[in-house]
């Protein structure tokens, strides 16, 4: 199986407005934390996410939260 690939341990603190995104799962966007189809073939698929207010928000970047796709701190514990 391929292995999840921790984009950084902290997590990514960004500004967002109302909508949907995709948060990627595998490791591999170069848009992080956001998905850019980096995923295909890996097994992993980005998790879709609604925003209803706008503010800022802590991504997850070691991919290991409990929590997707925010922030738990986990990567403080790898």
């Amino acid at each position: 199986m391929i292995e999840v690939v921790i984009a950084q341990k902290k997590s990514y603190v960004v500004e967002l407005d109302e909508g949907t995104y995709f948060w990627c799962r595998c490791g591999r966007s170069r848009n992080q934390p956001f998905c850019d189809g980096s995923h295909t073939g890996t097994g992993f698929k980005p998790v879709k996410f609604d925003i209803t207010e706008a503010k800022k928000y802590a991504l997850c970047g070691c991919k290991y939260t409990e929590n997707q796709p925010f922030c738990d701190s986990t990567h403080k514990r790898i």
